[in-house]
């Protein structure tokens, strides 16, 4: 793989450190409460203003029509940056390649805009009570009516869904089978009942959502009745994979570790070496990916792999911190971004799923 930066990508490069040197925000309040929300959403516009909300979207829609290398440059650029969590993540990274591959013209001009801004900001409904990691075990409905459809049922541990203003998930629209028979719908939550769960810290990162004949218009629907299973699967690609969590964020808190790890007991500070190692490795494979899927390949179960590392990393990069810091770290963001962590090798699927799917798919290993 060529490992060099073209006199483009070095000019960006340095447009987004500038900006971001002279425009991002400390301190603003989480994101998981009233005044944190709007304080994001409007960190988000300001990005936006600026055409860096979403640099590899078409011009048409905010983006600049970026390569994927460059929205890797962006990201590892905003991360250094120390700025902050993106609340519309789960519209930008997940829902809108989705969109661009399956959305009709109509459901790309009237969602995309207002995503990239965060004026309507995205909760993913994928998990039910009894339908976590078994996705194709969920049990919520929607029935046919005149003009579109009524959702019926219950998800929960829906991600931003407590301050979102709308939400994607799948739904059984008939009997088929665990994968057939299920639709891909998006929808406004203003309509439906919103439960927010309460983390560890306290604060709703989730909710519950509970649908009691909630209407949703045919062209609320993406893809085609009955398709969804296939069309979900490309949204946890891009969970998995490329998107939510690019190699940026790990190399910033790599880099942090190591600064910690300085002077530490040599064993400590090798493992934040091997951390930071990891972290670039990560990097460079990534950097792989986006050639090729430039070059028109799809990552498809690939993705499962990068999954896990990153998940794993990111833990094995917190629980040192933690263990470097001692009694000092409760105090600290290492021990919220430490509770974070946990949930990665749960979120997306979980890594026991994802070791199923690399054995089956990626190795063509027996079941």
């Amino acid at each position: 793989m060529d490992l060099d930066f073209t006199a483009a990508e070095r000019d960006f490069r340095a447009e987004v450190r500038a900006w971001l040197a002279a425009n991002v925000p400390r301190n603003l309040p989480s994101m998981n409460t009233p005044a944190g929300f709007q304080a994001h959403r409007e960190w988000e516009a300001r990005l936006a203003d600026a055409r860096l909300s979403v640099v590899s979207w078409p011009e048409e829609y905010g983006g600049r029509g970026a390569s994927l290398v460059e929205w890797l440059i962006f990201e590892e650029e905003y991360w250094a940056a120390g700025a902050p969590g993106r609340v519309s993540q789960n519209g930008i990274f997940l829902l809108a390649p989705t969109l661009f591959a399956y959305g009709t013209e109509e459901q790309k001009a009237g969602f995309l805009p207002r995503m990239a801004r965060a004026e309507d900001v995205w909760a993913q409904a994928w998990s039910e009570p009894e339908a976590g990691s078994d996705l194709a075990a969920l049990t919520s409905r929607a029935v046919r009516t005149d003009g579109g459809w009524l959702l019926h049922g219950h998800k929960t541990w829906s991600s931003r869904a407590a301050h979102a203003s709308h939400g994607f998930g799948l739904f059984r629209t008939s009997g088929e089978g665990r994968h057939r028979g299920l639709t891909y719908f998006l929808f406004p939550l203003r309509d439906v009942e919103v439960r927010p769960i309460a983390q560890l810290d306290g604060e709703p990162g989730f909710a519950e959502l509970r649908f009691d004949g909630v209407f949703v218009p045919d062209s609320g629907v993406l893809g085609a009745p009955g398709e969804g299973w296939r069309i979900a699967m490309a949204t946890t690609s891009s969970e998995r994979g490329l998107t939510l969590r690019s190699p940026g964020r790990f190399l910033a808190t790599a880099d942090r570790l190591v600064e910690l790890a300085a002077g530490a007991d040599p064993a400590l500070a090798d493992r934040a070496a091997r951390c930071w190692l990891d972290a670039e490795a990560y990097r460079l494979q990534t950097y792989a990916v986006a050639r090729r899927i430039a070059s028109g390949r799809d990552l498809g179960p690939a993705a499962s792999l990068g999954k896990v590392f990153w998940s794993e990393l990111d833990l094995r990069m917190h629980t040192l911190a933690l263990e470097l810091l001692g009694e000092r770290a409760a105090a600290t963001p290492w021990f919220d971004g430490f509770l974070f962590a946990l949930a990665g090798p749960i979120y997306a699927g979980t890594n026991e799923i994802q070791r199923t799917i690399i054995a089956e798919r990626v190795l063509g290993l027996p079941r």
